[in-house]
């Protein structure tokens, strides 16, 4: 909505008197309106008269009842909790100012108010109480209904009050907005008698609806980053079937690939991600609107799963039966082609994530859980500090070796830079551009993937554009107005909290919902210690490799050594130190003389007593051997190439010693799962 002009928005006490003769004319038929009297006051007068209001009348109606004030409270609990803090505040820096603070919901009701105590027993005696409703219909031109009529700031001052009751008062007010929709969900007023004028009032009372918002904020992205999780979590249990995600507001936040489809099939449209919200799907009406049958006639209440978690209520599921099961019961969930360790799948599907060497057990459930992302092509952002193996993750799901995957690195750019790498250039758009100009990383990712990666650097005022490409599905290249129609899937990685940047007012929150549809943190390497072992040995066998040399067996001392460390680089830290450890020592045995200096710890070095176990429990050379085979099937999550590599042993010899022992890679991995 467009701003008003300041000489709109702000009244002019040196024309009371001119604003009076304009009303005293007004009333008496004749239109034409003076100088004095701004346009706002004018429209709202118009809209007093086509309503019927009593220009004579000296108050407000009468309040609600006290059963139906406080049912209106509760239902505006939300508002009233998180404005607490600010009206506390106008109890204490309102008083002895002749003004008060006044919260009203969308009807203009009053829900509450605080400031100085001789203003609000002034305020009385025009009944400008809490339930007490001063919407215009009711009231006649005032800051609290005009502000909702228009939509913005507004101060109506003395004179240009429509009821002449109300004239003697001067009143400050804003609309406070919802963060998600930008809808109205609240009035918030600061009134007083005439002499109580200050233009101040309305700076005040905006930057007091700023705070409310702000602290909406933070709440809606709790809720939302708990209910996108549930979203990856249960999503793809779905099947072939539509489903759609709605907040607690009924508004659309995530739909499958299926949706459209089954949406259209039973006679409904959602113009996805443009949709508005329905409010039916409301968290706090949707029971009341099933009972009286008022949600939309497409959706069937069968397909309705609200989705609560701790007793609060964050949203809605609704999953639409697909075209061929309109009738029944919802179609039980297709199981994807499970990988095989080897390179094959049923379905020739390939295992993408078997570049993630790992023994530990929550790092295979997260690797799971990115199987399951891969399947619904959602926007998804890994969390995770440098060197974790963000990247590894995001080409995983990518999976397509025919499809692009382009990746650009947000951080270390500069500002200039950055958006010439990501949205491209036309010919001449700066000094220096290439001739014919050049395609941007976005168009690069066309029909692919692009990975964003350390997002959380992106300059704040480029993130609406990227927001917009995301939305709108075009780019316009730099220097350029036609805009280009691409199609990707955005897979975007950070080391920061983006809620905490979000907060911080770095990180734009409409953006942070469009990337994070669900997210992945992957854990650092010190709190996965048993992969060191393993990822040492992985790397150990890389490098020796490729300088030609023999596998070897890392020495257990070094093991120790590499256990001490913190990793602060993570896997790429640790990699590092084996291929430099591999290059010292001159293709011999990698020993702790090798490892760089500031990994050493001196109680490392010292040896682990050996177990002294009872001769039953030593273990034969066989049961040895099948135990090592079954460990490495597992952590290599079932690929026997990789397992055959790092026993050192041929594959075919691995295949053999598996059927000696009776150990099948599914029955290894079903026991791992």
């Amino acid at each position: 909505m467009e701003i008003l002009d300041p000489h709109q928005m702000f009244s002019d006490p040196g024309k009371d008197a001119s604003v009076m003769y304009s009303w005293e004319r007004f009333l008496s038929g004749d239109g034409s309106a003076t100088n004095a009297l701004r346009d706002l006051v004018n429209a709202s007068w118009q809209r007093c008269q086509d309503a019927n209001v009593d220009p004579t009348q000296h108050a407000g109606p009468h309040p609600v009842s006290e059963q139906d004030f406080f049912l209106l409270r509760e239902r505006q609990r939300e508002l009233l909790e998180v404005s607490a803090p600010m009206m506390a505040s106008a109890r204490d820096f309102l008083a002895e100012t002749g003004t008060m603070m006044v919260l009203a919901d969308t009807n203009c009701t009053i829900l509450t108010m605080e400031g100085d105590t001789p203003a609000k027993d002034s305020a009385e005696s025009i009944c400008l109480v809490p339930g007490v409703t001063w919407s215009e219909r009711f009231c006649g031109t005032n800051a609290i209904g005009t502000a909702l009529a228009v939509g913005q700031p507004v101060q109506i001052h003395s004179a240009e009050h429509y009821c002449a009751g109300i004239k003697r008062w001067t009143c400050s007010a804003t609309v406070i907005r919802h963060p998600t929709d930008g809808e109205i969900i609240g009035v918030l007023d600061i009134s007083g008698l005439s002499q109580t004028f200050s233009r101040q009032s309305l700076a005040l009372v905006v930057a007091t609806a700023n705070r409310i918002e702000s602290r909406l904020t933070i709440g809606e992205m709790e809720r939302r980053y708990r209910l996108l999780n549930h979203w990856a979590q249960h999503g793809a249990s779905v099947g072939n079937q539509g489903a759609v995600l709605f907040d607690r507001r009924g508004l659309p936040i995530q739909i499958n690939e299926h949706a459209h489809a089954a949406i259209h099939a039973a006679g409904g449209s959602l113009e996805w991600p443009t949709s508005r919200r329905i409010p039916e799907l409301a968290a706090g009406t949707l029971r009341r609107n099933l009972a009286r049958g008022t949600i939309p006639s497409w959706i069937q209440p069968q397909w309705i799963e609200p989705i609560i978690e701790r007793g609060e209520n964050l949203g809605t599921l609704v999953v639409i039966p697909s075209p061929g099961t309109r009738a029944g019961t919802l179609r039980p969930p297709v199981r994807a082609a499970q990988s095989s360790g080897d390179g094959t799948a049923e379905g020739r599907e390939v295992d993408a994530f078997a570049g993630i060497i790992t023994s530990d057990p929550a790092m295979q459930a997260i690797i799971a859980k990115a199987r399951q992302i891969a399947r619904a092509k959602a926007s998804v952002l890994l969390l995770g500090e440098t060197g974790v193996g963000k990247e590894e993750f995001a080409r995983g799901i990518h999976a397509s070796a025919a499809a692009p995957f382009v990746v650009l690195n947000c951080g270390g750019l500069s500002r200039e830079l950055l958006a010439s790498e990501l949205f491209g250039y036309a010919d001449g758009a700066f000094t220096g551009a290439r001739k014919g100009g050049m395609a941007g990383k976005i168009e690069a990712a066309d029909g692919g993937t692009l990975f964003l990666d350390e997002i959380g650097e992106m300059p704040l005022d480029m993130q609406p554009h990227l927001l917009r490409v995301l939305e709108q599905g075009e780019v316009c290249r730099l220097g350029e107005t036609t805009p280009r129609k691409v199609n990707f899937h955005l897979i975007a990685a950070t080391h920061r909290d983006l809620r905490q940047e979000v907060a911080a007012g770095r990180f734009r929150m409409d953006l942070y919902y469009r990337i994070a549809v669900t997210s992945l943190r992957i854990p650092p390497l010190r709190e996965r210690k048993g992969d060191i072992a393993t990822l040492a040995q992985y790397f150990l066998d890389h490098f020796r490799a490729k300088q030609g040399l023999k596998p070897a067996i890392l020495n257990p001392a070094v093991i120790r050594q590499l256990e001490c460390n913190a990793w602060e680089g993570n896997v790429r830290e640790l990699r590092n130190v084996i291929e430099s450890a591999v290059l010292v020592s001159d293709g011999g045995a990698v020993t702790c003389a090798d490892l760089p200096a500031e990994l050493v710890c001196a109680e490392a070095l010292v040896a682990p007593p050996p177990a002294h176990a009872p001769e039953s429990d030593i273990p034969s050379i066989a049961q040895g051997e099948r135990a090592l085979i079954q460990r490495t099937v597992a952590a290599t999550g079932g690929n026997l190439t990789l397992a055959a590599r790092q026993l050192n042993i041929a594959k075919s010899t691995l295949y053999a010693k598996m059927q000696r022992y009776g150990l099948s890679r599914d029955t290894i991995c079903a026991v791992r799962d």
